[in-house]
């Protein structure tokens, strides 16, 4: 559950202005109110408008660290063979629009994954998605964090995430559990 709290930022702190997309430095002592924590990143607003701060800059909220921002636990066994596919969409139902409460899974956002062997015993994903709107500037963001989640997986030597705009996303996209989730039903 998300609780609107305000906090003053401790520390200077990278943020991704929501919804251009552009990296900006918030400085120390500007009063945020954190709106969203999501997928181990928080969305605040401020007076110089709406941010999204990265989980590794949690302690400039005076929070700590999310267990989704933090690097993910290797298997102790070296993995062996293709990423577990089923790892690989939980990982990507990790990833959040900073705008809205529910995962690119459950919003429809992601069209395919394909697991691929370009070289022998090397696995690649390759993920198409799609974003709710064509001019979201969050896009390259989300898909970093979507490739990111998805290279935490044993088995995973490569993820690409491609952006495309074919079919347009539609509100009939979003899973049953997304819809509940934002009231649609």
């Amino acid at each position: 559950m998300n609780v609107s709290e305000e906090r003053l930022l401790t520390r200077d702190c990278e943020s991704t202005v929501i919804p251009a997309g552009d990296t900006i430095n918030l400085p120390a002592g500007t009063k945020v109110t954190i709106t969203h924590r999501l997928g181990g990143n928080f969305t605040v607003v401020c007076e110089y408008g709406m941010f999204r701060i990265t989980g590794k800059d949690a302690d400039a909220l005076g929070e700590e660290t999310p267990l989704a921002a933090e690097a993910p636990a290797q298997d102790e066994a070296p993995h062996e063979g293709p990423p577990n596919t089923e790892r690989l969409w939980e990982q990507l139902k990790t990833v959040y629009d900073p705008e809205i409460p529910v995962n690119i899974v459950d919003l429809g956002l992601v069209y395919s994954l394909e697991v691929n062997e370009p070289e022998p015993g090397k696995y690649a994903v390759d993920v198409a998605m799609t974003l709710t709107a064509p001019g979201c500037g969050m896009g390259p963001a989300i898909a970093e964090d979507a490739k990111q989640r998805l290279i935490s997986v044993p088995g995973v030597s490569d993820a690409r995430v491609e952006l495309i705009w074919d079919p347009p996303w539609t509100q009939d996209m979003i899973s049953e559990e997304g819809k509940m989730e934002l009231g649609l039903i």
